[in-house]
Formats: C-alpha cells, sequence, structure tokens
C-alpha cells in the first residue's frame, strides 16, 4: 500500500490523513484519517484500534474534539482511531457475502477482507497497534454500523468489541411486498445459526426519532424494534444482557451525526473499558 501523508497537529491529538492509498481488493483509492493520542510514540506500542467505518463524517460527529476531552482527562491513551472513508456505501457495507434482496452489499466480502486483510497490517507497520487476541474495536453508524457487525462477527480474533450507532438492522433478503418476514433479516440470521465468539461486547444505540416506519405496527419504530431483536438473537445464543450486550436508546435521537456526535463519548468510553 502505498501513501501520501499530511499531518494536522491538534492540542492533544495530532491526526494523519492517508490520501492515495490504492487498494486492489476494492479497485479504488481510500482515504484513511488517523488520530493519534497525546505523546504517541511507535516504540510505545502496541496500541489498541479503534477503527470508525464513514470516516468521512469525523467532523460531522465531532470525533476530533471528544477524543481531545478524553485525552484531556488521560483516557484513551494507548488507543489509535482511524476512521474509514467510505466509498460505494451500497455495495462495500453490508453483511459479508450476504447481500440484500436488491442486491446491495455484494462487494462487502471485499471491503471486510480489505480492512483484515489490508489496511490492519498497514496500520501495524505504520503505527504499531495490537493484532492479537481479540483487543481491538470497530464501530460505525448506519449501513456503516451494520458493517462493523459484520466484521466483528466473522474476525473475533481481531475485534473483541463492536458499536453499532443507528444500525441499519432491517437489511433483509425479501421485500416487503414479497412475502417478507422478520426471519427475513439478514444479520439475526448470521447470527441465529452462529456460535458465541467468546468474549465478544457489543454496545448498540438507537433514537426514538430514528425514523417513522413500524412494519409490524406495535408502536415501536423498525430502527428501535430490529436493535432490540438483534439483541434478543444474541442473548439466544449465550450473551448476557448489560455484561457482553450494551443499549443505549436516545429520546429524541434522530438518524443523523448529531445524534451520533452525542452518543460517541458514551460509546468510547464504553469501548476502552477492559
Amino acid at each position: 500500500m502505498n501513501n501520501s501523508t499530511s499531518i494536522a497537529s491538534n492540542i492533544g491529538t495530532t491526526t494523519h490523513q492517508i490520501t492515495g492509498v490504492h487498494s486492489d481488493l476494492l479497485k479504488r483509492e481510500v482515504k484513511v484519517d488517523v488520530f493519534l493520542p497525546p505523546g504517541y510514540s511507535k516504540e510505545s506500542g502496541p496500541y489498541r484500534l479503534i477503527l470508525l467505518n464513514d470516516g468521512q463524517d469525523a467532523r460531522a460527529v465531532n470525533l476530533e474534539a471528544t477524543l481531545n476531552a478524553l485525552h484531556a482527562d488521560s483516557l484513551m491513551n494507548q488507543y489509535i482511531v482511524v476512521g474509514v472513508h467510505a466509498g460505494e456505501r451500497l455495495q462495500e457495507y453490508g453483511v459479508s457475502g450476504k447481500p440484500d434482496y436488491r442486491k446491495r452489499g455484494n462487494r462487502a466480502r471485499r471491503y471486510e477482507e480489505f480492512i483484515i486483510d489490508q489496511l490492519i497490517p498497514w496500520l501495524n507497520h505504520e503505527y504499531h497497534i495490537d493484532v492479537d487476541g481479540g483487543k481491538n474495536v470497530i464501530a460505525g453508524w448506519s449501513l456503516g454500523g451494520l458493517s462493523a457487525i459484520s466484521i466483528a462477527w466473522n474476525n473475533p480474533e481481531v475485534f473483541g468489541k463492536v458499536g453499532g450507532f443507528s444500525g441499519a438492522f432491517w437489511w433483509r433478503k425479501r421485500a416487503l411486498d414479497k412475502g417478507y418476514t422478520d426471519k427475513d433479516r439478514i444479520m439475526h440470521s448470521v447470527i441465529r445459526k452462529s456460535r458465541v465468539r467468546k468474549g465478544m461486547k457489543f454496545w448498540f444505540q438507537a433514537g426514538t426519532e430514528d425514523e417513522t416506519s413500524d412494519r409490524n405496527n406495535n408502536g415501536i419504530i423498525d430502527a428501535i424494534d430490529d436493535t432490540l431483536d438483534l439483541i434478543a438473537e444474541l442473548i439466544t445464543i449465550g450473551y448476557k444482557p448489560y455484561h457482553d450486550i450494551n443499549y443505549y436508546e436516545m429520546p429524541g435521537g434522530h438518524h443523523n451525526c448529531d445524534t451520533w456526535s452525542e452518543a460517541l463519548p458514551v460509546f468510547l468510553k464504553w469501548a476502552i473499558r477492559s
């Protein structure tokens, strides 16, 4: 992987913006933002990694300001945060190897392979991150949240914690007007047919104003229903609520960066707990 790097330094956090990174897997150039803690030194590693999908939204979710606040309290000093800018989201994000009924997400497996086989080894070489024992974190919002869950589930040896902000857990293999049932939700089905990834922990956020749709007319919007149902699938196969799963429902929360910005410090404080 080749790169050209521009560096912007701010109080507390140093940001490296990596451009010109070509991925043969994705057949495009990938832009990556790397947020380093105060006093970073490659020799002081390994550092734990927090990887975020939709890295182009870093400014909109106030990521750097949030990191600076946490660094001021001496939190996260052993973490490097990396935001991966999205390409064609509707194709690269989704459930790995399982496109939805409209064939969206048909490059999700390639995106996962890029993260695991190309980006993480490169980050380790450049910044000395911890690549063993599932000590790293991955997260995202909306489709990026669905992608994060899928990638973590397939790679527990790399990611031990995963977060989904307003996750697109409606992702389904059948259209609503073509005989859809709740069993058609793809990520739910993957979990249902799987075994526990020992030690993995999950963080979910949903807002009460994420949307207005209510497929089953039970008075609960689909964004919350789909999230709670995914949590139920995890509990069914053996995960413990509160211990393994954290659910953060935001009254008045919307499906936008302003809401995710409010939730971000809550997620990051959860993510760095041992």
